[in-house]
């Protein structure tokens, strides 16, 4: 062991191959001054994106690491479930899919693969990567980082299916270190999937104390990572200014970081879709909340990124300082909340609102005796007057119920109302059949010292090293609230106008709480919503947040507002509480409200 290795992490050498090199070759640089760029691609930014992506970015132009992102919240519940089914299930199986041709393709180009899509069986995805290989006659090193299930730790409560602390980069860098080909994880963040490969080619050690700058890099490389973990969001995909660009098929991103972990965000040339200043923005707010952006590497001050236009497709990253992580490890953890049913009514012509008084009415009787805990009612005017087509005269009528009884959410709601058909409001008919009860899901996020977790690296020789926690940590505390810009000057001319026109938006999920942010595309336009988009004009465009706790964040360096809405989403994506149960949207809803913009603006 080299001096200053934590105890039980190999050194760190030798550096991440460049592209074109041997699987498992050095570069020749020493650690921690391994010279020029690691360019770090995606191929996917959840399980289930486009299938082709791995091929496209391995033959697509140089890389030295493809990355692949399996896992959201859901995932792990879906992974969770597939577990109970079948011990030794619980991994992406898409990814093996994917690799039986790209194995050969990253061998030949001598590209490392590294992907959170081992789930809740990390062991198991590696095995059968290692089995791929030999059926396909690719010689690769394989290794996989587990410790993150706390399942068995205990102590969670009554029915949790799943428990998975967020692990940081470090396994992944010794597993690179010991010249692993392929790296298979559980769960990590996501951005871990960038700061490992970065760590390991680099030398950044985060816990030595002689070596502060790195976590300034590590943050360099935590802000390239979120950029990239949801794939094509950050190449022109789900951008408010889509209509402006060609992204019928963006091509995936990737990352050029430099050893400062200033990076630059680009894709392949010839590839679909757009990078600019407002595609990275966009994804750089993604379910992120305050200037402190925490992780199990580092903490990233989201208040320091600089960014630039760098040439066409390119967007340069600098300026990212980094703190301490916290002490504690977040741990996902979802349980199995009880069954849930949806009928949808479909009201057509005149009356709606009557005809859905009516059926609502005669549902909530028929169901007085067996009620379901939550029932739940939504009336959608998707209807037009005068409508040319029967479609676009009809509303729609949602129906959510849920509770831990399957009778009770099934032939008793269904019942009720399929034997309305002929007793009810005119042109009766829903979207699909009522059916019976389905299992939903909870997700929570609870926190635990990070030497609860057994982080370890499984070497391609088999071999078991423990990584350490973090040996700097810092407790979370909010940043100060930077000043608002000046103000545009007062009595400037306005006109009644769709927000949309003049920002941009993106929004997400973390558990129940929901995340909106909000740019300027212009100095001008932040310093008009900077002032103009308050926690109180929130509440107002978005009446759902009026009785929750709302809190903004201003990210002046990034033009920017962003709010946290605490509580809108129940208890999280998987139990569909919600018409949006992942807020995708609701950044739009808000960029559709109106607002008294200045002219000068529009």
């Amino acid at each position: 062991m080299t001096a200053g290795s934590p105890p039980g992490v190999p050194p760190a050498s030798p550096p991440v191959s460049p592209p074109g090199s041997p699987p498992g070759s050095a570069s020749g640089s020493p650690p921690g001054s391994a010279s020029g760029v690691l360019r770090i691609g995606n191929a996917s930014g959840f399980y289930g994106d486009r299938f082709d992506a791995l091929r496209e970015m391995l033959t697509g132009g140089p890389l030295d690491v493809l990355t692949g992102d399996y896992l959201a919240e859901l995932t792990m519940l879906i992974l969770g479930r597939d577990r109970l089914k079948n011990p030794d299930a619980g991994y992406a199986k898409t990814f093996l899919r994917q690799l039986e041709e790209g194995l050969g393709l990253a061998h030949e180009r001598g590209v490392r693969i590294v992907t959170n899509a081992g789930g809740l069986n990390p062991a198991g995805l590696a095995a059968a990567v290692r089995a791929l290989a030999e059926r396909v006659g690719v010689p690769v090193r394989v290794a996989h980082v587990e410790g993150d299930d706390l399942l068995a730790r205990g102590g969670w409560g009554d029915g949790v299916l799943t428990a998975n602390a967020y692990l940081g980069g470090a396994g992944i860098a010794a597993c690179l270190r010991a010249g692993a080909d392929v790296v298979v994880t559980g769960r990590v963040t996501d951005a871990a999937l960038v700061t490992g490969p970065a760590a390991a080619h680099f030398g950044w050690d985060a816990g030595d104390p002689d070596r502060p700058g790195d976590l300034d890099a590590l943050a360099g490389a935590v802000v390239a990572g979120h950029v990239l973990e949801c794939g094509t969001q950050a190449t022109g995909g789900n951008y408010s200014f889509f209509t402006r660009h060609d992204v019928r098929r963006p091509g995936f991103p990737l990352a050029e970081i430099h050893a400062d972990g200033s990076a630059v965000i680009t894709k392949h040339d010839g590839t679909g879709g757009v990078v600019d200043l407002g595609t990275v923005t966009a994804q750089l707010l993604y379910e992120t909340g305050g200037a402190r952006y925490a992780g199990p590497d580092v903490t990233a001050r989201l208040d320091t990124v600089r960014l630039d236009q760098d040439g066409p497709d390119r967007v340069r990253i600098s300026g990212v300082r980094g703190e301490p992580p916290p002490p504690a490890l977040k741990v996902g953890l979802n349980r199995l909340g009880g069954l849930r049913n949806e009928i949808v009514f479909v009201l057509t012509g005149l009356d709606i609102d009557a005809k859905a008084r009516l059926v609502r009415g005669q549902v909530e009787d028929a169901l007085a005796g067996r009620r379901p805990a939550e029932v739940r009612w939504e009336l959608a005017r998707t209807d037009r007057p005068d409508a040319g087509t029967e479609e676009t005269a009809s509303a729609l009528l949602r129906l959510v119920v849920r509770d831990s009884d399957p009778e009770v959410v099934g032939r008793a709601v269904s019942g009720a109302a399929v034997e309305l058909a002929l007793g009810s409001y005119p042109g009766f008919h829903v979207t699909a059949p009522p059916g019976t009860g389905v299992p939903y899901g909870v997700f929570e996020a609870a926190y635990v010292d990070a030497s609860e977790a057994a982080h370890t690296a499984v070497l391609p020789d088999g071999r078991r090293v423990a990584v350490p926690a973090p040996l700097r940590t810092r407790a979370l505390e909010p940043v100060p609230p930077p000043p608002p810009p000046e103000p545009l000057p007062a009595g400037l001319p306005t006109r009644r106008a769709p927000l949309g026109l003049v920002v941009g938006a993106r929004s997400g999920d973390k558990g129940g709480d929901a995340n909106v942010g909000v740019w300027a595309r212009s100095e001008d336009g932040w310093r008009w919503l900077a002032h103009e988009l308050t926690t109180g004009r929130f509440r107002e465009l978005i009446p759902e947040s009026r009785e929750l706790t709302v809190v903004r964040h201003l990210l002046p360096r990034l033009r920017a507002v962003n709010f946290t809405v605490e509580g809108l989403l129940g208890e999280g994506v998987a139990a569909r509480a919600r018409f949006d149960p992942q807020a995708k949207a609701l950044g739009e809803w808000l960029r559709a409200r109106h607002a008294d913009i200045p002219e000068v603006l529009l």
